[in-house]
């Protein structure tokens, strides 16, 4: 039996919110291992002169703990 446990990651990127959910998991598969999935809770922006200077998303990662 398998059991798994689910991490919160914030990442960011300047062109767009699928680069920024690129980022985030590519950042925490340097570190966790088993990775199954991912799941994004929110997405934000910052805006700056009236554009979007930053996109934001923040995503739950769940991975399976070794035995």
């Amino acid at each position: 039996m398998a059991v798994a446990r689910v991490t919160t990651i914030t990442s960011s990127s300047s062109k767009n919110f699928q680069d920024a959910v690129d980022r985030g998991l590519g950042r925490a598969a340097r570190t966790l291992r088993g990775i199954t999935g991912l799941e994004v809770v929110s997405q934000k922006a910052k805006v700056a002169k009236g554009k979007i200077a930053e996109y934001r998303i923040t995503m739950e990662v769940t991975f399976i703990l070794d035995e």
